[in-house]
């Protein structure tokens, strides 16, 4: 019965959409950071000029990773390896591309323990961004059920209701985060 009651309250898809994309955003950071492995997501922001426009690098090349700490870029149209190469070595991913005329490999070093304890410092910032924004969402939501309580759209009791349901919400994304975290973080001192 009290179910069928909070529905009727506050719609929370909205809530737990925007939290969800907060969520994808983190994962879509943490998938970019260097962690020892080859990750090819770490090329997701390097873009070359292709006949003029900014195009992301698997647009016009093949990426593999046929090792571990190898990724592997073969680009459809030869005549732009040189570009490939000079947009790598101008982003911050910090590898060295070995150009062999056909096709480009990064080799990924090993880390040591102080860069690992650095990468995990700059993952765990992350995170807390990433929970400031799922806070932020479920500001807005409280927020959206107080002016409702205040236009007499909903009781003082619906409005505790609707609060209590959207911190529901947000520890179960703020444990999301906080699981996605502990994963990256034990991948990276493990590898």
């Amino acid at each position: 019965m009290l179910k069928i009651a909070q529905n009727k309250i506050m719609d929370y898809t909205n809530l737990k959409e925007r939290m969800e994309k907060s969520i994808g955003a983190y994962k879509e950071k943490l998938a970019e950071i260097r962690a020892g492995r080859a990750n090819p997501a770490i090329l997701n922001k390097v873009r070359i000029d292709y006949y003029g426009t900014q195009t992301p690098i698997n647009q016009v090349a093949g990426i593999s990773v046929p090792e571990a700490r190898l990724i592997v870029i073969q680009p459809w149209d030869v005549s732009i390896l040189k570009d490939i190469e000079k947009a790598i070595l101008a982003s911050d991913i910090g590898i060295n591309p070995n150009n062999d005329g056909k096709v480009i490999r990064l080799a990924f070093p090993e880390l040591n323990e102080e860069r690992r304890k650095e990468i995990v410092k700059d993952i765990k910032k992350i995170a807390e961004e990433a929970k400031v924004a799922v806070r932020a969402i479920r500001r807005d939501g409280i927020d959206e059920a107080k002016a409702k309580q205040k236009n007499s759209e909903i009781t003082e009791d619906e409005l505790k209701v609707a609060e209590t349901e959207i911190q529901k919400i947000t520890d179960k994304n703020i444990e999301e985060i906080d699981k996605i975290l502990a994963n990256k973080e034990t991948e990276i001192m493990s590898v």
